[in-house]
């Protein structure tokens, strides 16, 4: 006789187990204790087995005819159930062996084996980092887009909503390397984008007038203070590559002969090496630098090791020393003044001067393009953008 809600809850213990059927092999086991235990037995292979779905009220009547008829199905398919289960159990349990920390973790690793820079691997980290504390030991396959949101809406609190949408991007190249290692099915970073509040960009200060720039040009050629910092802000104005390129330089990569600064695709923002020509004025520049730390491995090595490069902060205190506050002028600054006093001149190709920043163009042909064809143009614009600075500085 089939079993009710009513008798289940009704049956009492007794001095020895009792089992009370239901059907197609499903009883509940009563044991002298109290407790009721929802079993289920069947043959496979011949042999007599049995299958524990639970104890009642935990798992109600419903619930273990429902696990009874699951069971058979898998019977009719020629599948041991308690097989199945066990499989269920151990990939349940690798499941929750793969954590967001342990797939950040192989994702910052396999960025270090494909030669990242470091200054990106420390972005990275630092950036996982703010993260782990609320997800990192959740498995990744079971994380929301709401759970998610959780560090990013208490970084965004914080006022630091740029460093939230970093967050949430390299929270997403995560989830995405997992993606590509079939560990998670979908990215659920990507229904957040528009749930955090945008950031107000705001440009680096960079000074596009010429007469306003000779003023910048004075002070720093007549800085009084470290040399080897006064030749880093001349060769900012003079060659405007970005500022970490410049701190970080070797002098491996300067060939003074043939007037060439040669950086590695390691320290390009874009991970393509690029080459810079060098006027012949300014060569004299680094042969002076050259007296000065030359016997080092830097171009510009920190002020109390040689060891380390120049501080980010070195050039931007600099020019606070000399008067120019940070909505006046910044060691990036100098970038935008060529770019702009440049393009202003009408005497270059804009795609020449793109290219001597560094800049990408729209597709893989343009690029080669920029490196290649321009670069004889590029060669003369340095010349004439030197003495075009002398020009506004002595004015």
């Amino acid at each position: 006789m089939a079993l009710t809600d009513t008798s289940v809850k009704a049956l009492k213990a007794a001095a020895k187990p009792t089992k009370h059927s239901d059907g197609g092999g499903l009883h509940i086991l009563v044991n002298p204790t109290g407790s009721k235990l929802w079993r289920m037995a069947y043959r496979y292979d011949g042999k007599q087995k049995l299958l524990a779905f639970g104890a009642y009220p935990a798992v109600s009547l419903a619930d273990a005819r429902r696990k009874r008829d699951e069971a058979k199905a898998l019977l009719a398919k020629g599948t041991d159930p308690a097989h199945n289960l066990k499989m269920e159990k151990i990939a349940k349990q690798a499941s929750n062996a793969l954590t967001f920390g342990l797939i950040a973790d192989e994702f910052i690793a396999k960025c270090q084996k494909e030669g990242k820079a470091d200054a990106t691997l420390t972005k990275k980290r630092w950036l996982l980092d703010l993260a782990i504390p609320d997800i990192g030991s959740r498995p990744i396959a079971d994380l929301s887009a709401a759970e998610i949101l959780i560090p990013l809406r208490r970084i965004e609190s914080k006022g630091n909503y740029e460093t939230a949408r970093r967050m949430r991007s390299t929270i997403g190249q995560v989830f995405r390397y997992a993606i590509a290692t079939a560990r998670v099915a979908n990215d659920p970073t990507f229904g957040l984008r528009g749930a955090l509040t945008a950031p107000v960009v705001t440009h680096r200060a960079a000074i596009t007038n010429a007469n306003a720039f000779g003023g910048l040009l004075r002070a720093i050629w007549s800085y009084d203070g470290n040399p080897e910092t006064r030749i880093a802000l001349q060769l900012m104005a003079i060659l405007y590559p970005r500022p970490g390129e410049l701190r970080q330089a070797e002098w491996s990569e300067f060939d003074l002969e043939k007037g060439v600064w040669t950086i590695p695709a390691s320290r390009m923002k874009m991970r393509r090496e690029h080459r810079k020509p060098i006027p012949s004025s300014t060569i004299t520049l680094l042969r002076d630098l050259y007296k000065l730390t030359g016997d080092c491995r830097f171009a510009f090595p920190a002020v109390h090791t040689r060891q380390r490069t120049m501080s980010e902060n070195t050039l931007n205190t600099a020019l606070r020393r000399m008067g120019f506050t940070h909505d006046q002028a910044t060691s990036h600054g100098f970038r935008a003044s060529a770019s702009s006093l440049l393009n202003e001149c009408g005497l270059w190709a804009p795609d020449a001067i793109e290219a001597e920043l560094a800049h990408v163009g729209a597709d893989e042909v343009r690029k080669a393009y920029h490196r290649a064809l321009y670069w004889e143009e590029r060669v003369k614009m340095s010349g004439w953008w030197a003495r075009r600075l002398d020009e506004i500085r002595t004015s």
